[in-house]
C-alpha cells in the first residue's frame, strides 16, 4: 500500500470537522501506515521465471463458435455432407458452407469466414484439439474461466492478477468488456476467495442486445464523485474512512472484507482521472479508428471494444476480456454464423495489427475462442447442436508459437484425437507464457492449497514459442 503524506493543516482541520473531533485517532493510524510502508496487492510482482507474455487480451466468443466452419478443416465432413451420421440416429451430417483455403507461409487452413484474420496466419497458434467436460453453457462458461464447473472459484483473469501484480496503479488490473449477465454471471470474472481487490472491473453489459460500444459513454459506474466534494475534500474523507478501517483491521488482525475495502476506495479514487482517458478513443487517428472497422456499422461496436483493449494493454492493465455473442448457433447457421464472423474478423484484424506496429504483440497473449464447440451433423435443417469433445480457440503474440496447428479432431470433427489439450492443460499454459508455474501459483482456503488448474493440467509445450 502507498505510504500517505502527513496531512497539512488545511486538510488537519477538514478531516476533523468531517470526523467530528477524532482527527486524532485518522493521525495516529495514518501516521502507522505511512511508518509500515504497506506495498499495494496490485503493486507489481516478480514472476516465478521468465515470462514471454506481460499482458492478456481474451477475445471470448459466448455461445461456442463452429469448430468446423471456422478453424478446423475438415474435407471428409464436406464429402459426406448430407449422409446419416455415425451413431447419431437420422441426423445427417453437414459439411461447412463455406470454404477453407491454406494462408501464410505456414499454410494454416482458415475458413473463407476470416479474410482479415487470415492475414496473420503466421503469428496464429490454431488449437483444433480442445476438449471440455460438461456440453451445457453454463457450466462450460464457468470451467473456461475458472477451471471448475461444480464449484465457485477465482477466475483466470484474478489468478493472473493475484500472481502478477498490475503495472498501473491507476486502473483496474483486470477488466471486462460487456461479460454476459446470465451465463456464468459474476462468477466468470469474479475473486472467489481471493482478496476482492483482485476481481474483474466489468464495463457495460451484454444484455437485451446491449453491448459495450452501443453507447460511446459506456463506462464504469459511479466513476464521477457527482461533484459532492472537490478533489481536496474527497481525498480527506477518504483518508479518514481509511483510517477507521485501519483501526478495525489493528483490532481484528485479519479481516479480508475490510482490506478489501481499504484497497477498492482508494483504488476507485485514483481511477476518476485515469478510466475516462482509457476509455477515450477520440484522440486516435481516422487512420486507426478504420483499421478497427469503427467507420463501419457491422463492426463498429466490437471495433471499439478491440481498440479500448489495445489501449488498456498499453496502460498497463494486466488481464483484458472482450467478450461478443451470441455463438449459440442452432438454427439459421448459415447467416447467423456469417454475421458474427462479419462483425469480429476486421476488428481483430486491426487489434493484431496494431499491436504489432506499437511492438506490443511479442509480450501480449491474444486468445481467440468459446466454451466449446458445434456438432458436425446437422441439428434441423440449418444448424449445429453443442460438442465438448472437440473444438478449436488460437493464440497469437505473448511467447505463443505462430503458425502452428496443434492437434486434430477426427475426420468428422466430433472429438478431439490427437494432440488433447483440456482446458486445465490451456490454463497451466497461459500461466506458463505469463511466467507463472500453475502448481506454485496457490492460495491456502478451507486448510488446503488452492489452484486455478485444481489438481490436473499441464503445460503444453508444443503451443510455446
Amino acid at each position: 500500500m502507498n505510504a500517505i503524506p502527513t496531512p497539512t493543516l488545511s486538510r488537519r482541520l477538514a478531516l476533523q470537522s468531517l470526523s467530528g473531533g477524532f482527527g486524532y485517532l485518522a493521525f495516529s493510524a495514518l501516521s502507522t501506515m505511512a511508518a509500515e510502508g504497506e506495498k499495494s496487492p496490485l503493486a507489481p510482482k516478480e514472476p516465478h521465471f521468465a515470462p514471454k507474455a506481460k499482458r492478456v487480451i481474451f477475445l471470448y466468443m459466448r455461445g461456442a463458435p463452429s469448430h468446423v466452419d471456422t478453424f478446423d478443416h475438415k474435407p471428409d465432413l464436406t464429402a459426406a455432407s448430407g449422409k446419416t451420421a455415425p451413431n447419431r440416429g437420422t441426423a445427417k451430417l453437414l459439411g461447412s458452407p463455406w470454404e477453407f483455403s491454406q494462408h501464410g507461409k505456414s499454410g494454416q487452413w482458415i475458413s473463407s469466414l476470416f479474410p482479415n484474420v487470415a492475414k496473420h496466419a503466421d503469428e496464429m497458434c490454431i488449437v483444433n484439439s480442445m476438449h471440455t467436460d460438461i456440453p451445457n453453457h453454463p457450466q462450460a462458461t464457468v470451467q473456461m474461466h475458472t477451471g471448475n464447473f461444480q464449484f465457485v472459484r477465482p477466475s483466470m483473469g484474478a489468478w493472473a492478477l493475484y500472481g502478477l501484480g498490475t503495472e498501473n496503479q491507476s486502473l483496474p488490473g483486470f477488466v471486462t468488456l460487456s461479460p454476459p449477465a446470465a451465463v456464468g454471471g459474476a462468477q466468470i470474472y469474479g475473486s472467489a476467495f481471493l482478496p476482492a481487490i483482485y476481481q474483474g472491473t466489468p464495463i457495460g453489459r451484454e444484455q437485451q442486445g446491449r453491448r459495450f460500444g452501443a453507447n460511446q459513454n459506456d463506462s464504469i459506474a459511479n466513476i464521477s464523485n457527482g461533484g459532492s466534494l472537490d478533489q481536496s475534500l474527497q481525498r480527506v474523507q477518504l483518508d479518514y474512512i481509511k483510517s477507521l478501517n485501519i483501526e478495525k483491521l489493528k483490532r481484528d488482525v485479519h479481516q479480508p472484507e475490510v482490506e478489501g475495502v481499504i484497497e477498492s476506495f482508494e483504488l476507485a479514487y485514483r481511477m476518476q482521472d485515469e478510466v475516462p482517458k482509457v476509455l477515450d478513443i477520440s484522440g486516435e487517428s481516422a487512420e486507426t479508428q478504420k483499421l478497427y472497422g469503427i467507420d463501419r456499422q457491422a463492426t463498429a461496436q466490437f471495433g471499439r471494444q478491440c481498440l479500448v483493449a489495445r489501449r488498456m494493454a498499453e496502460a498497463g492493465v494486466r488481464f483484458i476480456e472482450v467478450t461478443h455473442g451470441n455463438w449459440d448457433h442452432h438454427r439459421n447457421l448459415r447467416n447467423a454464423l456469417e454475421t458474427n464472423c462479419v462483425q469480429i474478423d476486421l476488428p481483430i484484424h486491426g487489434l493484431l495489427t496494431d499491436l504489432k506496429r506499437r511492438d506490443l504483440l511479442k509480450d501480449t497473449l491474444v486468445m481467440w475462442g468459446g466454451e466449446f464447440g458445434r456438432t458436425p451433423h446437422s441439428q434441423g435443417n440449418d444448424g449445429r447442436d453443442h460438442n465438448s469433445k472437440g473444438f478449436s480457440l488460437w493464440m497469437a503474440g505473448g511467447g505463443a508459437k505462430g503458425g502452428l496447428r496443434h492437434g486434430s479432431t477426427d475426420e468428422l470433427g466430433y472429438q478431439a484425437v490427437e494432440g488433447k489439450v483440456h482446458v486445465n492443460d490451456w490454463h497451466a499454459t497461459i500461466l506458463h507464457l505469463l511466467g507463472l508455474d500453475h502448481e506454485r501459483l496457490t492460495y491456502r482456503y478451507a486448510g488446503r492449497d488452492f489452484r486455478l488448474t485444481n489438481i490436473a493440467g499441464r503445460v503444453v509445450t508444443e503451443l510455446v514459442g
